[in-house]
């Protein structure tokens, strides 16, 4: 998909326009070090201190605990590196929506973190606004293929670019999903269904969600696609596996109120109506089907360890890919975040690219798997027998997520200074229509024309 960049933009301050997500001051897409040429690296003495900011470490559980593991394994083989680990601030919810606005308000008070997981909605304002460092330019290109290369498994072709612009890697992508359909199969035996043959298509899964509802008491299906906290990865993918997109390839006009997108909201609007889908929150709905009240859900398996818990002992948990439409092939967008660094000092930007480095090694993704239930991107590791070859024949809910990856597209993030507001005007409008049965096509007409004013100037 070809990117254009957009007009930068003059410092501003206001805490109005920061919360609206407003330029923090012209940046170049060069993102060049202070020095001329890749940083040197470490003496083996020098000590150097970063700071990593991840919203997995807004979450509790297994996120945070995988998250403090990789870090003290990576103060293991750099002892000389110190890595303060930090949330975002805010108080969302979902911490992952507090990111971008930590990040502004640390580099408006000129301490911005030295490396940062940022989601890949998020690329375009990550890097012509916050001003991400090119790795290209910090550490060389080769090296930085090197690294996606790795030791002994590479990454999945499809997962190497998710961080690029025009050419350059800016960030390493880290953690992500497809979007993944789990099931109860134990809801499926109590409504005479079969769990060996899941819903393979939109259709199927309205019937089988109504079934469970009438026989069981319990909710059919939730899609973890279809409000604003859940932001527009999954109702991407819902999109382009209906025919359409939600803005052009050229990045100049939204397209989200197209035929394609209108019949995605009103097949979600009619499960509801139906009442095959409960009127929940996004935690809500993953919490309940967590706890065996849902039959169906549509979600990341950064959820998964959530879902394996609540099921221990209780339910049969299972999974699939993600139902098609009839007639069209399924495409799966990805979820999920890149690493970048922020850091200016060139001994705090050689260590940030350590980090980087370890937090996408074999080592960690092993972990990360086994922990949250994340894509490991370097695939080749679920064939190793020294990395996840015994877990993931133990786990077959990994098998799903594999299957999407090649066939995976991603997730676009949308253009301008004012990209948050067009994506949540998007998918305020299909919450509106799915939970508060607000008519489909004009409801997403009013948002597509309202959003489309916020786009940046050619």
């Amino acid at each position: 998909m070809k990117k254009t960049l957009p007009a930068l933009v003059a410092l501003v301050t206001s805490a109005a326009v920061l919360t609206a997500c407003g330029g923090l001051g012209t940046t170049t897409t060069e993102s060049s070090p202070s020095n001329s040429g890749p940083v040197p690296d470490l003496g083996p003495d020098q000590k150097v201190s970063i700071v990593f900011e991840s919203y997995n470490y807004g979450m509790a559980g297994a996120w945070t605990d995988t998250f403090n593991a990789l870090i003290a394994d990576f103060t293991k083989l750099h002892p000389n590196i110190s890595v303060t680990a930090q949330k975002p601030q805010g108080n969302s919810p979902n911490p992952a929506t507090d990111t971008i606005s930590s990040i502004q308000s640390q580099t408006v008070a000129g301490t911005p973190p030295d490396v940062a997981q940022l989601g890949f909605s998020d690329l375009d304002f990550t890097i012509h606004q916050l001003g991400a460092q090119s790795l290209d330019a910090l550490v060389g290109a080769e090296t930085v293929q090197k690294n996606f290369d790795g030791a002994k498994h590479p990454y999945a072709p499809t997962a190497r670019t998710l961080g690029d612009w025009d050419g350059a890697t800016y960030g390493v992508p880290f953690v992500f999903s497809t979007p993944v359909f789990y099931y109860n199969a134990t809801l499926f035996e109590q409504a005479g269904l079969d769990p060996t043959h899941p819903p393979a298509s939109w259709e199927e899964v309205a019937d089988a969600a109504e079934a469970i509802t009438a026989k069981t008491g319990k909710g059919g299906v939730y899609l973890d696609c279809l409000t604003k906290t859940a932001k527009d990865w999954c109702f991407q993918s819902l999109v382009r596996s209906n025919g359409g997109q939600v803005i052009s390839d050229d990045r100049s006009t939204l397209t989200f109120a197209d035929d394609p997108s209108v019949q995605v909201a009103t097949m979600a609007q009619n499960l509801v109506r139906t009442g095959a889908t409960p009127k929940l929150s996004q935690q809500q709905g993953y919490e309940a089907f967590a706890r065996g009240d849902i039959g169906m859900i549509l979600e990341s398996s950064a959820i998964q360890g959530t879902f394996v818990k609540g099921a221990k002992d209780k339910w049969d948990l299972r999974a699939t890919t993600m139902p098609a439409f009839t007639g069209k092939t399924t495409v799966p967008t990805n979820s999920g975040a890149s690493l970048f660094t922020f850091a200016s000092d060139p001994a705090k930007q050689r260590a940030s690219w350590e980090l980087i480095k370890y937090l996408t090694s074999e080592a960690a993704y092993t972990k990360i798997a086994q922990g949250i239930g994340y894509l490991p991107l370097r695939t080749g590791l679920v064939d190793d027998p020294a990395g996840l070859q015994d877990w993931a024949q133990k786990s077959p809910l990994l098998a799903p997520n594999l299957a999407q990856l090649g066939s995976m597209e991603p997730w676009i993030s949308m253009p301008g200074n004012n990209y948050l507001q067009i994506r949540d005007g998007m998918m305020d409008a299909v919450e509106a229509i799915v939970y508060q049965d607000a008519d489909p096509k004009s409801t997403l007409e009013a948002a597509q024309k309202q959003a489309s004013a916020l786009l940046p100037a050619e």
